[in-house]
């Protein structure tokens, strides 16, 4: 066994398991306060999958079985982070009328279990990708279109050469004749995954371009055909897909670029806000 934890392991072997096998990957991902305690019978009720296929997921992650995979977890929530498992556990036991406590605990949680899940390492590869990009296009639609936007104004204020495509308003197909190898898209597509968002990145991935996935769970039709994805649980607790995830992601990407091209952004930060300037764009002087 390695030193990496299962949701590591889960990233680094997602492109071979079967759908039935992400289906329990992406349980385990969203529920791992519920796996620590759960009979290998009682998980496979839950996701609606054999214990057979929790098995072989277990061992195609190294571990002997399903009590060591279990182990794993409960190491995972025991070490510093703890905190997730209180909350969700509080999160039962708050009143419906309190609406504003139970926002904030949902996403408290969630944030909890991002830390565990998504790795540093995973944030800087696509960082590298986009800051070695010869040009960035971003594409997503609907309930994506926040991330899509904050993503792509930042980091062509930073690098000048990132343009946001919104799928299902915008032709897309002219955009990726132009591109190559060379290039990065980035998108960005969480539950009912628009067809056109799945059809631009498979052309993207036939032509060579790098391809950066920002989505919900492993079982999103974008997994396959990407270089680095980037898992942001996108449940509310109302109707919609939620950005909050995606959104802290992405601020940490811009965050990176800003500071691994400080000198560059200076000047063109302080061409864009002198130009600003002069056409009295903001209304304070």
């Amino acid at each position: 066994m390695t030193n990496e934890n299962i949701f590591t392991k889960i990233k680094n072997n997602i492109k071979g398991l079967t759908n039935s096998e992400r289906k329990v990957a992406n349980f385990i991902i969203k529920e791992p306060t519920e796996v620590m305690f759960d009979t290998i019978n009682e998980l496979s009720k839950r996701v609606g999958t054999s214990t057979t296929t929790i098995m072989r997921l277990a061992n195609k992650m190294g571990y002997s079985g399903y009590t060591e995979l279990q182990r794993d977890i409960q190491e995972v929530i025991k070490d510093g982070k703890a905190p997730q498992a209180r909350l969700t556990s509080n999160l039962k036991n708050i009143e419906k009328e309190n609406l504003w406590t139970e926002t904030i605990n949902h996403y408290t949680t969630q944030l909890a279990q991002f830390s565990n899940q998504i790795d540093e390492s995973t944030l800087n590869n696509a960082v590298n990708l986009i800051e070695n990009a010869r040009n960035i296009c971003c594409t997503c639609v609907r309930s994506g279109l926040p991330a899509g936007q904050y993503f792509s104004q930042n980091v062509n204020r930073i690098k000048g050469n990132c343009n946001l495509i919104v799928a299902d308003v915008s032709d897309w197909v002219d955009e990726v004749v132009s591109m190559d190898s060379r290039d990065v898209l980035v998108a960005i597509s969480y539950p009912r995954y628009a067809k056109r968002i799945s059809d631009f990145v498979k052309i993207a991935k036939e032509k060579n371009i790098k391809i950066i996935i920002i989505t919900d769970t492993y079982s999103s039709p974008l997994v396959d055909y990407a270089d680095v994805i980037i898992l942001c649980d996108s449940n509310s607790l109302a109707f919609h897909n939620s950005p909050i995830l995606s959104l802290i992601a992405i601020d940490y990407i811009i965050n990176s670029l800003a500071i691994k091209e400080s000198r560059k952004d200076t000047d063109r930060l302080d061409d864009i806000d002198q130009t600003l300037k002069r056409i009295d764009y903001h209304t304070n002087k």
